[in-house]
């Protein structure tokens, strides 16, 4: 090889491991996802984070759900999934839309736990006694909640 081969291959070779480098000094955001959670600095400590229109009608399924979100999930996420300040996060919020957070995600949050990532409230444990089934149920009930408040 020649030496201009060689110093053009050393420059896209160096270039390159400046590039890596940059983009890994940069502070990781979120993982990857944008919205930032709201302020709640103005809120009493297990206060409803967000105000949730209920729908006039629940359907069986969503009906279903809402018995086993009350008895299993609305201790920390609180009454029609509004959250609770400084205790956990609503989920009729943008954070958990269809497309960012699947039904799919809410079984396997409820099956294995959750390691923080959206809000500052640490890691959600695994929930005990709730089967698949339970889980798709209750998220058919949050999907209402949420289509309810514009959130699709």
């Amino acid at each position: 090889m020649n030496k201009t081969v060689l110093a053009i291959l050393a420059f896209f070779v160096l270039g390159g491991a400046v590039v890596y480098w940059k983009i890994a000094q940069q502070p990781q955001q979120g993982m990857g996802h944008s919205v930032v959670p709201p302020d709640t600095s103005d809120l009493e400590s297990g206060a409803p984070m967000v105000e949730v229109s209920l729908p006039a009608e629940l359907s069986d399924q969503a009906q279903m759900g809402k018995r086993a979100y009350e008895a299993k999930c609305a201790e920390c996420h609180g009454k029609n999934a509004a959250g609770q300040n400084e205790v956990a996060p609503p989920l009729v919020h943008k954070i958990y839309e269809p497309n960012h957070h699947s039904d799919m995600a809410f079984v396997m949050a409820a099956k294995n736990g959750v390691r923080a990532h959206h809000w500052n409230f640490g890691n959600m444990p695994p929930v005990e006694g709730l089967t698949d089934g339970d889980v798709e149920l209750i998220a058919r009930y949050v999907r209402e909640l949420q289509t309810e408040n514009g959130i699709n």
